[in-house]
């Protein structure tokens, strides 16, 4: 039985849809005595969504280009060589009949901890669909295709996992070692809207592949998840299934969910997350922070703990979620988050922080600022969104008041809003923080910037 129209006859049968105020946990508030700016580092690139700092490397900056390469940005001067092209093995960027947006690509990017001396560092890439995928599904519109390269033999690669993605969107693409030394993989609920069969996408395809309760609520999917997994299958654990890596002994081994079952794929770490595209540790807490980007109502940054269960499909943020009907096609869907439910039901984690559409449409989560340059950020977590305008570059940049908690935690605009669509974040070795993105919002041209995050002058 499909989980969220249950919660919601049994909660909330007399609630009318029309009526509903909502009201989510955070209000954005204006910043206060943070004063920052943004200076360009680097330009010409497409759609960078990521930025990635070497061990043994202090003065470049790894720039993740959704189009297919990795450039290799000295953050003095702003110079960049590429050091990596993988644009061959893409799936082929640019939905037309969406003005060439995509959520495809090459997305992430992680150095082994050993970079210095092993050379070994690995990509996230969307791949045309392969009948070797270790998580197949149907139907299949590509592979997550995780792979490991050395940098001293950069021609080759290892195919670490493939995990088969029913849709164009909705594919996480993080990944990142933890303090731990073990590798974490995001991947979102596999597309479409509303983590339901029958819906139209916004590509004008019919979803399919996502059963009765959704791939967020499904024991059975590793979608909708973040993996943890240790990439060298030479080392302790059991071995995964195509003996390409190992999976850790002290993995969760239990999630409960929504139907009341508590089995779990091995290698999921956390389930029950849409689509969470970015995530980052922060190694001095050892916090591993996930923005999850949400339907139509709420965006959300959650705090990913082991066995954690977040909610989605039966929740969107802290509300609870109806999927509905099909009626409604493409981006604006009929599934509407429908009543504010903190700590209920109690198998979902809620959000530590949340916003509604009118201050953002798609979060893009970043990191907790650890540099020196900006003395009042320090120890705060940074982040933004995409965009307050879905045809317009006005990406905005928040951040929590507080350190992270466990608490509802206060989010504050940062500076002013941005001339871009964001869509991403980097860190570099000494913790200074980046802002990435586009004048366009799709994987194509040469309007891609790296800005860095400063102290704004008084002068």
């Amino acid at each position: 039985m499909n989980a969220a129209p249950r919660l919601r006859k049994t909660l909330v049968a007399s609630i009318a849809y029309a009526a509903i105020s909502l009201v989510p946990i955070n209000q954005v508030h204006a910043g206060k005595g943070i004063d920052v700016g943004l200076n360009t580092i680097a330009s010409g690139l497409a759609a960078p969504v990521a930025g990635v700092a070497a061990p043994g490397d202090l003065g470049n900056l790894y720039v993740v280009d959704q189009i297919g390469k990795v450039y290799k940005v000295d953050t003095a001067t702003g110079d960049k060589t590429v050091f990596l092209d993988v644009m061959g093995l893409l799936t082929p960027l640019g939905i037309p009949v969406l003005g060439g947006y995509d959520e495809r690509g090459l997305l992430g990017l992680a150095f082994h901890p050993d970079f210095a001396t092993n050379h070994l560092f690995y990509t996230f890439t969307t791949e045309p669909p392969s009948e070797q995928a270790d998580f197949p599904s149907k139907p299949v519109d590509h592979d997550n295709v995780i792979r490991e390269w050395n940098a001293m033999r950069p021609e080759v690669s290892r195919v670490v996992l493939r995990v088969a993605n029913p849709q164009f969107n909705h594919t996480g693409g993080t990944i990142a070692f933890g303090p731990d030394r073990m590798l974490y993989i995001s991947l979102g609920d596999g597309g479409g809207e509303d983590d339901q069969d029958c819906q139209i996408g916004v590509d004008g395809t019919v979803t399919q592949g996502h059963g009765s309760d959704g791939i967020g609520q499904d024991p059975n999917s590793i979608l909708a998840s973040i993996l943890r997994i240790d990439p060298n299958p030479d080392s302790q654990g059991a071995l995964s299934a195509n003996m390409q890596y190992r999976i850790p002994s002290d993995n969760p081994g239990v999630i409960t969910f929504a139907s009341g079952r508590a089995s779990v794929i091995p290698e999921v770490w956390a389930k029950g997350l849409r689509n969470p595209f970015r995530f980052s540790f922060d190694f001095p807490t050892a916090q591993l922070i996930a923005g999850d980007v949400g339907q139509d109502d709420i965006e959300e940054i959650d705090l990913i703990k082991k066995g954690g269960n977040y909610g989605w499909r039966v929740k969107e943020g802290s509300f609870l979620f109806d999927p509905r009907g099909c009626e409604i096609k493409g981006f604006q869907t009929d599934g509407r988050a429908f009543r504010e439910s903190p700590r209920f039901p109690a198998f979902a984690i809620d959000p530590i922080a949340q916003y509604r559409h009118n201050q953002g449409i798609a979060v893009i989560a970043g990191f907790v600022y650890r540099g020196d340059a900006i003395p009042a950020l320090r120890g705060k977590y940074v982040f933004g969104d995409y965009s307050k305008n879905s045809n317009k570059p006005r990406g905005v940049l928040f951040h929590l008041a507080a350190p992270v908690s466990d608490n509802r935690n206060k989010i504050e605009e940062l500076g002013d809003t941005l001339d871009i669509f964001v869509l991403g974040f980097g860190q570099d070795s000494a913790g200074e923080i980046y802002v990435l993105g586009n004048l366009t919002g799709i994987p194509a041209g040469s309007s891609g910037v790296v800005k860095k995050i400063v102290r704004r002058s008084k002068d």
